[in-house]
């Protein structure tokens, strides 16, 4: 029996806010004999008032057939076999029909799709997606939208629905409960009670996927402007600690580096991952050396770092150039803490200053003095916020009137900072 879709004259969609390219591919395959449409998160987001951040296409041409029709294509995926369309730096994603439960579909015994080649119909497509406000697709030539699965009513409730069972869809791919909680954050959508209901086994079944894919999915989820909301959904459950086993969900400075990082996002300013792997691990690395002898500390930062970074890998797979980021803005924190008048200047025009700057600036704003020398940060940002706007003669004079070394030390021995730690080694000031 089949099943006949909502098809929908839409004129909300402009043909003005499609994608050149995209189109080109839509109607080049139709050329061809091939039904194809724009389908998913394009679709999604031009109904929900949003520009797309990418176009994709669905088809029933196979992905051999689709390369064959392209000299610019390639085919990814070993779960899921696609074909990249390159038009210069852009990147038209092309997928083939599947269908939803056949013999080519090859799961694991948890119920995860391993393998998937089973190829389909436009209907049998719409069912195997995950989410119903995904599962919208556009007809380019007719100006329609095609509706098998209630997406259009779902983005009018701003409900964000798994298309089937949910355990069943949650058990195929875990991953999709982060991409739950991605979308609710984007779209100001609520997710599903029957979703939510399956958060325990989600967490457990992360452990299972590839590294490499959860550090593309904690870019999206961070990375994308809407950080703050994704942690704020995290945090109060197992999910955070599923992707980072050693971090201290209630710190507060990782919330506020959200923000800044949605804000920075909105400012069109640059921000990288390795500055939130620094914030999100820094508790793990100051537990690490208070477990330590005081006098070893300054010279087993660096090893305590690898230790950190090295369990975060089993779970997130960070690439190492971010990897050393984060070391890097660790290895400054006492040292803009000590502020050594001897080595202010190499400071300032280290490469890591500027973020490890706005890591000492985020834990004053928060009072978080975990892992700190002194308690007094909020002067200490003060102090450096100040020297980064003077001239060489004004910041010389700045610098004069710290007190020497030594006065710092004796003064230091009189007192006790609140959860006071020394953090290792100097940073190569050279």
């Amino acid at each position: 029996m089949s099943i006949e879709p909502a098809r929908i004259a839409d004129h909300i969609i402009e043909p003005e806010h499609l994608d050149r390219n995209a189109n080109t591919v839509v109607a080049q395959l139709n050329d061809a004999g091939f039904d194809a449409y724009l389908v998913g998160g394009c679709v999604r987001d031009l109904l929900c008032g949003k520009s797309p951040k990418d176009f994709d296409v669905a088809t029933n041409a196979t992905p051999e057939e689709v390369k064959g029709l392209f000299n610019r294509s390639r085919l990814v995926g070993r779960r899921f076999p696609i074909a990249h369309v390159r038009f210069g730096r852009e990147i038209i994603e092309v997928s083939t029909f599947r269908k939803g439960e056949a013999d080519e579909v090859e799961t694991d015994r948890r119920g995860m799709i391993v393998q998937d080649r089973a190829f389909g119909t436009l209907s049998d497509d719409a069912f195997r997606r995950d989410f119903s406000i995904n599962a919208l697709y556009f007809d380019v030539a007719q100006h329609e939208i095609i509706d098998y699965v209630g997406g259009i009513e779902d983005i009018r409730d701003q409900r964000l629905r798994l298309i089937g069972d949910p355990a069943t869809r949650l058990a195929e791919d875990p991953v999709r409960l982060l991409r739950a909680i991605r979308f609710a954050a984007k779209l100001g959508f609520s997710i599903d009670a029957e979703i939510m209901e399956h958060v325990e086994d989600c967490a457990d079944r992360l452990e299972a996927i590839p590294g490499a894919r959860l550090f593309d999915e904690f870019m999206k989820l961070f990375l994308s402007g809407y950080a703050t909301r994704v942690w704020e959904q995290m945090r109060e459950g197992p999910l955070a600690r599923s992707l980072f086993p050693t971090c201290n969900p209630e710190n507060p400075v990782i919330l506020e580096a959200m923000n800044s990082t949605d804000n920075r996002i909105a400012a069109d300013m640059p921000v990288t991952p390795g500055f939130l792997i620094a914030v999100i691990l820094w508790d793990d690395l100051v537990r690490r050396l208070e477990q330590l002898p005081a006098e070893e500390r300054d010279q087993k930062v660096y090893d305590s770092a690898l230790d950190t970074l090295a369990v975060q890998q089993q779970h997130i797979a960070v690439p190492r150039r971010f990897g050393i980021f984060a070391r890097e803005v660790w290895q400054l924190q006492p040292r803009l803490e000590e502020r050594h008048p001897r080595f202010i200047k190499r400071i300032l025009g280290n490469k890591r200053f500027r973020a490890a700057f706005d890591f000492l600036q985020l834990r004053a704003a928060c009072d978080y003095t975990v892992g700190a020398r002194a308690d007094n940060l909020d002067e200490l940002s003060a102090w450096w916020e100040e020297i980064q706007t003077l001239e060489p003669g004004e910041q010389k004079a700045l610098i004069d009137a710290l007190p020497s070394p030594g006065q710092r030390r004796r003064r230091r021995r009189k007192r006790k900072p609140r959860n006071a730690t020394d953090l290792g080694p100097r940073p190569d000031l050279t």
